[in-house]
């Protein structure tokens, strides 16, 4: 690539919260986030009520009803059949942004939901445990696709001082989405019988709402410059976007990302893979997804209703019990939005990890303690709700929003197919194989959730710079020169600084570097 100037950042960019930015964050995260954290829940307290509609219809069928292990297998197929839907999802992610654009795939995938929703409201007056079984696949397509565009649309539209507040939107909705199914699942509300094809296809209402009025929205102003060459609309966006802003400043740092882009089309996964460039924003990823799913969450989640009843909480009880934890999953997930941008990612993150490594040593230790100590059982409970507070604080968010900021436009969608591959193959590997280590190995098992929380808040703590108030491109040469004298060179000659045979990254070939002694700043 042609010799390029490494630039100053071209004025303030900074912006305050409009109308436009926070109708948007709150339309994706309320029609496509939270459907995800609903979708998770929906399926826990009609549990026997799909049970029994299995095994009547196949008794209709073939005269014979299912045995109990067979009913079981349906049901469990019924639950993980969305993490595959999930997986398949977050592998198209890549082909749908860079064809359709960051809101275009958001409202195109709608059509998805209306599908899975009607198929799971009419399944039962069908007759059709099938229909169940392929509207939950459905959902879990549509989810994979959303977990990673609403980040990435959100993380584009929004000015540097304001992405983590709008980056962790979604986690907030997705915690919401939870509530609502543990709230509308009590048996005074949807909790019946009669009322849980009803339940399960709630899913298109948030979706319908989200559909009459995202249209209206520009689509990311960074992906019409640098991926469809569109300064016009660029600019329109941008005034929707901001208020009292210079524009044009914000205009020309997208223009220094496209420059140093101008060689590099956007990238598939296996380049990616192989970019020795952004190997550790790409290990990076990994990690967070990984530890974010095989943080022991699911297992909590799973198995709160048994630490409750330890607890010696009565058992018609437990269900408000329950919806109490997921109010304090919506209380942390509103603190960490609500400090993400005065605290930063790393404290967050590290901090979130760290709470619920100690707290899952924390529950090990009263749970092999409980028959000796009385009060070792309140203390697991203490325990649960830690690490859903710790969870849902940092995990639960800044991972998506983490991969948004760590990679420059061409890399991104790619990066977003990592992460949610890794993320939804996790998920699916934790709920395989949980059940299996917590009979082998009982009460220490959390031990091992433990240690992956504390390994990832060090691999955080040691790796991941902060990337709170910075542009895309600054984040991208924070990496860039990690392994090279290029940062301790430019704080020695900041004004005289020149990028010889730039990479399409924003990293020098060879390492190499001229100074240009006749440069100057006025």
């Amino acid at each position: 690539m042609a010799e390029e100037v490494l630039l100053t950042t071209p004025g303030n960019i900074t912006s305050h919260l409009t109308f436009s930015l926070l109708a948007v964050a709150l339309l994706t995260s309320f029609g496509s986030s939270m459907l995800y954290g609903y979708n998770l829940a929906v399926v826990n307290s009609p549990a026997g009520y799909i049970k029994d509609f299995y095994n009547r219809t196949v008794v209709s069928r073939n005269g014979t009803g299912l045995n109990e292990e067979a009913l079981t297998l349906m049901y469990s197929l019924t639950v993980s059949v969305f993490a595959v839907g999930g997986l398949i999802g977050s592998l198209m992610v890549g082909i749908l942004v860079t064809k359709f654009g960051r809101k275009g795939t958001v409202v195109n995938s709608t059509v998805l939901v209306f599908m899975a929703g009607s198929l799971m409201g009419f399944s039962r007056i069908c007759g059709s445990p099938e229909m169940v079984i392929v509207g939950r696949f459905i959902t879990g397509i549509h989810s994979g696709i959303s977990l990673s565009v609403v980040p990435m649309y959100l993380g584009e539209i929004a000015p540097k001082n304001l992405r983590g507040f709008l980056g962790l939107m979604p986690s907030i909705f997705i915690c919401i989405g939870v509530f609502s199914a543990q709230i509308l699942g009590l048996h005074e509300l949807l909790g019946k019988e009669e009322h849980w094809p009803l339940f399960l296809s709630l899913v298109v209402v948030p979706t319908f709402v989200q559909l009459m009025m995202l249209p209206w929205f520009p689509e990311s102003p960074r992906y019409l410059l640098i991926e469809k060459h569109n300064v016009h609309a660029t600019i329109t966006a941008l005034k929707w976007y901001r208020s009292k802003c210079n524009i044009q400043a914000e205009i020309e740092e997208m223009q220094e990302e496209q420059r140093s882009l101008s060689s590099v089309e956007t990238v598939s996964v296996w380049t990616l893979v192989l970019d020795n460039t952004v190997r550790w924003q790409v290990l990076s990823v990994v990690v967070i997804n990984i530890g974010m799913q095989l943080s022991g969450i699911d297992a909590i989640w799973f198995y709160t209703n048994d630490i409750f009843e330890n607890a010696e909480i009565p058992v018609p009880y437990i269900q408000y019990t329950t919806v109490g934890t997921g109010a304090i999953e919506i209380i942390a997930g509103l603190i960490g939005c609500f400090t993400i941008e005065r605290l930063g990612r790393r404290p967050l993150i590290i901090g979130g990890f760290g709470v619920m490594g100690m707290c899952c040593a924390g529950i090990t230790l009263s749970l092999i303690l409980q028959t000796h100590v009385s009060f070792m059982k309140y203390v697991s409970v203490a325990c649960v709700v830690g690490i859903i507070a710790g969870f849902c604080i940092g995990p639960a968010g800044v991972p998506f929003l983490i991969t948004a900021e760590l990679f420059k436009q061409s890399h991104r969608p790619a990066a977003y197919i990592v992460g949610g591959s890794i993320n939804w193959m996790s998920n699916f590997t934790i709920g395989f194989i949980f059940p299996f280590l917590q009979k082998s190995a009982g009460s220490y098992c959390y031990l091992v959730f433990s240690g992956v929380c504390l390994s990832v808040a060090v691999y955080v703590y040691f790796v991941i710079p902060e990337t709170k108030n910075k542009t895309f491109v600054e984040i991208s040469q924070m990496f860039a020169t990690k392994e090279s004298v290029l940062e301790s060179q430019a704080i020695s000659h900041p004004d005289q600084l020149k990028l010889k045979k730039m990479n399409g990254y924003g990293a020098l070939e060879n390492g190499s570097l001229e100074f240009d002694s006749s440069s100057s700043i006025p």
